[in-house]
């Protein structure tokens, strides 16, 4: 958030990840949401938003975005937080020559991997990420081995997985 002066971040679960279904187990979304809302009751400014569930169907985030703009309004800056590992990806995403012309593409990087060619026509701002090398599949994999995530997940959605039983944690 102070890398791009957000005024405020919202973390938006997917109701359907229409790129992941199918070829992987997908936690529910309501799961998602919980661990969401208890990550954003953490930090000030950092708001969990249930739009994509409440909407239904297949999450695209060209739909998200032009809900957000119908509500903020046309001169509302919207950018959009993705990871380095999905830039690759961008091109295949629903409807993305709209996108592109709709968000301010905020890229994430992950201290250990190269940085990825900037995508073509989309206005980027790079940001490098936390210092801790993780993803949420090595997160995922560590719980369900019995391993602690003390380090690496805030003590609050550890408290929600734990509520949640989810990923085996504390079985």
């Amino acid at each position: 958030m102070t890398a791009l002066s957000l005024d405020e971040l919202l973390l938006v679960v997917a109701n359907d990840p229409w790129q992941k279904s199918g070829t992987r187990p997908i936690t529910p979304a309501d799961d998602r949401f919980a661990m969401a809302e208890a990550l954003a009751e953490t930090v000030d400014g950092v708001v969990a938003s249930r739009m994509e569930i409440d909407r239904g169907g297949p999450s695209y985030t060209v739909e998200t975005v032009e809900a957000l703009r119908k509500a903020l309004g046309p001169r509302a800056e919207i950018v959009l937080v993705i990871g380095a590992d999905l830039v690759p990806e961008l091109g295949t995403w629903e409807r993305v020559d709209e996108l592109r012309e709709l968000v301010t593409l905020a890229v994430v990087s992950r201290p250990t991997a190269i940085r990825p060619p900037a995508p073509e026509g989309w206005r980027v701002e790079w940001v490098d990420g936390p210092k801790v090398d993780v993803s949420s599949s090595q997160v995922r994999a560590a719980l369900v081995a019995g391993d602690s995530v003390e380090n690496l997940v805030p003590e609050a959605v550890i408290r929600c997985i734990r509520l949640r039983n989810l990923y085996a944690i504390g079985r």
